[in-house]
């Protein structure tokens, strides 16, 4: 299956208040019910772990409202894991507050070298091209401590009749058309792999795949010892 990018339409708000908030509502869904804050959570777990961390920051890039990080933060309570999550976004009208904000582009993070354990992204890497998606991981490896977390959508055949499939459960128009069109430009586990190594050579990347066509990804700044 080719790789086919469809611009999406909540990237841009393009659509009305209700329509916007209806499409966030779904994002939230999927995140919930198929597993996106799952991923993320035994992604820091796997970092808390490997560093011996009890309590653990990291930076949310392109988190929106926070409700990923502060769901996440939930799940590692029960592992024993403090997180303190800062959300970086785009657009000042997607932080709400709930968690710790700013604006930033992610191509050229507001931060200095290792101002967090971890950087991560959840259902972003897609929206980025090679090249671009090249340049973040640059700039999340130099403001990460430890390691750049990605989980993603798996682009396949199967993923994209799902996504077709779920029709009935969105809320929003919006969703209706950015469902599809994020499956058709989300990558493959290879494709992620050899952009990464392109970006860090030396670096030990490690390939996770979870429920429902999810990718995880760590890609570690210093090859762990053990």
């Amino acid at each position: 299956m080719r790789r086919v990018v469809v611009p999406e339409l909540l990237d841009t708000d393009a659509g009305t208040p209700r329509e916007v908030a209806d499409s966030i509502a779904d994002l939230r869904m999927f995140n919930r019910v198929f597993g996106g804050i799952r991923v993320m959570a035994r992604l820091l777990e796997r970092v808390s772990a490997r560093c011996e961390l009890k309590e653990i920051s990291w930076l949310d890039v392109a988190g929106s409202d926070g409700f990923v990080a502060f769901k996440t933060g939930k799940a590692l309570e029960n592992s024993g894991i403090k997180a303190s999550p800062l959300v970086v976004d785009r657009a000042a009208t997607h932080l709400n507050g709930g968690v710790p904000g700013v604006c930033g582009d992610a191509l050229a993070l507001p931060f200095a070298d290792n101002s967090f354990d971890a950087v991560g992204c959840s259902l972003f890497a897609h929206h980025l091209e090679p090249q671009d998606l090249l340049r973040f991981a640059h700039e999340a490896l130099r403001v990460a401590r430890h390691a750049f977390l990605i989980h993603d959508l798996v682009r396949h055949p199967a993923h994209l009749a799902l996504s077709y499939l779920g029709f009935p459960l969105y809320r929003s128009r919006i969703t209706r058309h950015d469902a599809p069109a994020s499956v058709r430009r989300a990558y493959t586990e290879d494709e992620i792999k050899n952009i990464l190594t392109s970006a860090a050579p030396n670096a030990a990347i490690e390939m996770h795949r979870f429920y429902l066509y999810r990718m995880g990804v760590i890609v570690w700044k210093q090859p762990p010892t053990t």
